[in-house]
């Protein structure tokens, strides 16, 4: 019976690869564009920048989290040779998706950030030449 208890866990693992609890944050609805908008809505993307910024990290941190508890469910010391086998290919497969919902979620903060920063160099831009 010592399968089953490695069936129990190659299901756990199978599970785990889901991250159901970790919930992908949504983006800010709007980015303000720097030629048109006042201050009020640049300081209001400012903070939806953040804020975003800020979910994204709890959502990463929750990947994490999950990847850990997954792959801690048994000791890799205690498993036969085919166990221990079959426990890397899953941590290898675990690690793999943590690797890349980390990095699409990295990207996509980044890439909102850097079009909201795009913006402020146009305001300020635009703004400066006014005063």
């Amino acid at each position: 019976m010592k399968t089953l208890p490695m069936i129990l866990f190659l299901a756990a693992l199978a599970g785990g690869r889901a991250y159901a609890t970790c919930s992908y944050p949504r983006p800010p609805d709007h980015i303000p564009d720097g030629n048109t908008a006042s201050l009020q809505e640049m300081l209001a993307g400012e903070s939806a920048i953040k804020a975003y910024n800020a979910d994204i990290k709890a959502y990463t941190d929750c990947l994490r989290l999950e990847h850990d508890q997954a792959l801690s469910t048994q000791d890799p010391t205690k498993m036969t040779p085919d166990q221990k086998k079959a426990y890397d290919k899953q941590k290898a497969e675990l690690d793999n998706i943590l690797i890349q919902k980390n990095d699409a979620a990295v990207d996509a903060v980044t890439t909102l950030t850097n079009h909201f920063n795009e913006q402020v160099k146009i305001f300020k831009a635009k703004h400066k030449s006014k005063s």
